[in-house]
C-alpha cells in the first residue's frame, strides 16, 4: 500500500509539474466601433452610418504557451468586419487582418504570416496623439503606407537602454509578380528616455505586378509636458514609376484634462514634390473620454484645403473617405462610441 501510495504521489507530482510547464491560454478579443458622420466635399453633404471610426472593428483569437527555456509560442487570429452591417471586411479570408504564429524569449520575439507592419504597431504611435487614425489626423489622410502584409517574418528585439527596433520582410506567392523572392521590406526603431520619444521607420514595398517601387520614411518624435505631449512628424513617399513623389510634415499635440479623456489638435502639410503645386494642407481634431475601461465616447472633425489636382479626403481609420473633385475642400465631423471586449 505504502508504495502504491508513494506511485500515486509521483504521478500526480508529475502533472502538477507538466502543467506548470507548459502552460498555456487563449483569449477572445474584439473592437465594435460605430458612429455618425457628416463630409461635405463641396458637391453636397453625405450623412452616413460608418464603422472604424476611431479604431477599425475587429474580432479574433490570441494565445501563448510557455514551453520552457524561458519560451513561448504565441499565435493571433483577426478578422476586421464592419460593426454597422455586420459583413466581413473581405468575405474571401476567414482572417484578413491577422495571422501568424511566432515564438518569444529573453532574445525578442519572432513571428511568421499575416501580420501588422512594424509602421503600423511601432511607428504610427509616435506621429501624432492619435497614433495616426481618425479623419482628424493628417497623416491618416495624406500617406501611403502599408498596414499588414502575407507571407510575412517579423523580428522584435527587446528593450535595452530605451531602444528597440522591429524587422519585417514578405515574401511574394502566386498573387504577384514575379511569384517568388522578397516583395516587402520595413524597419522601424524607437527610442524612449523618460518624457522624450523618437522613432524612424523605412518601407519598401513593390505593387502585385513587380513594375514599381514605394519607398516611404517616417521619423517622428514627441515630448511629453505634464498633462500635455507635442509632436513633430515627417513623411517622404516616392513611387519610382513618379506617380507619388510627396513630402508630408505634421505638428500636433494632447491634452488630458482629466485620467479618462485626451484632446488632440492636428495640423499638417502635404507638399507635391513632383512640381505640379498639388498641394494640401489640414487641420484635425480629436476628442475621446473613457465611460469605463472598455467603452470610449468620441469625436472628431477635420478639414482639408486641397490646391490644383490634389484630391485628398477624410478617412476614417476602417473606412474611406468620400471622393472629391481636384482642388476642393473638403470637411466632415464623426461622432461614435467603441466597445473592447
Amino acid at each position: 500500500m505504502k508504495k502504491l501510495l508513494a506511485l500515486a504521489a509521483g504521478v500526480a507530482s508529475s502533472c502538477v509539474f507538466n502543467a506548470a510547464y507548459a502552460q498555456s491560454s487563449v483569449t477572445l478579443y474584439g473592437i465594435i466601433d460605430n458612429g455618425l458622420e457628416y463630409q461635405n466635399a463641396g458637391a453636397g453633404a453625405v450623412v452616413r452610418a460608418v464603422s472604424g471610426g476611431l479604431f477599425a472593428s475587429r474580432y479574433g483569437l490570441k494565445g501563448s504557451e510557455d514551453i520552457g527555456g524561458g519560451l513561448r509560442i504565441n499565435f493571433q487570429l483577426e478578422q476586421g468586419f464592419s460593426g454597422v452591417t455586420g459583413a466581413a471586411s473581405n468575405s474571401a479570408a476567414a482572417f484578413n487582418r491577422q495571422a501568424w504564429v511566432g515564438v518569444s524569449g529573453n532574445f525578442g520575439e519572432a513571428r511568421f504570416g499575416l501580420q501588422n507592419t512594424p509602421q503600423y504597431i511601432f511607428m504610427n504611435p509616435e506621429l501624432d496623439p492619435v497614433a495616426v487614425m481618425s479623419i482628424g489626423s493628417p497623416m491618416n489622410n495624406f500617406n501611403s503606407l502599408t498596414v499588414r502584409v502575407n507571407n510575412a517574418i517579423s523580428y522584435f528585439t527587446p528593450t535595452v537602454y530605451g531602444l528597440s527596433a522591429q524587422f519585417m520582410v514578405a515574401m511574394r506567392d502566386t498573387t504577384t509578380r514575379p511569384t517568388n523572392g522578397i516583395q516587402f521590406y520595413n524597419a522601424a526603431a524607437r527610442y524612449v528616455n523618460g518624457q522624450f520619444r523618437a522613432a524612424a521607420a523605412y518601407e519598401q514595398a513593390a505593387n502585385a505586378t513587380g513594375t514599381s517601387i514605394l519607398r516611404i520614411f517616417n521619423a517622428g518624435t514627441s515630448m511629453g509636458v505634464g498633462a500635455a505631449r507635442f509632436y513633430l512628424a515627417y513623411h517622404t513617399e516616392r513611387q519610382t514609376d513618379n506617380s507619388v513623389k510627396r513630402d508630408v510634415y505634421e505638428v500636433s499635440g494632447s491634452y488630458s484634462f482629466t485620467p479618462a479623456d485626451q484632446l488632440s489638435l492636428m495640423y499638417g502639410y502635404a507638399h507635391d514634390r513632383e512640381g505640379q503645386g498639388n498641394n494640401a494642407q489640414q487641420v484635425g481634431l480629436t476628442y475621446s473620454y473613457s465611460l469605463s475601461k472598455r467603452t470610449t465616447l468620441y469625436g472628431s472633425a477635420g478639414f482639408i484645403q486641397n490646391r490644383h489636382q490634389a484630391h485628398f479626403t477624410l478617412n476614417g481609420t476602417g473606412y474611406a473617405g468620400i471622393a472629391v473633385a481636384p482642388g476642393a475642400d473638403t470637411r466632415g465631423v464623426t461622432i461614435g462610441l467603441l466597445h473592447r471586449f
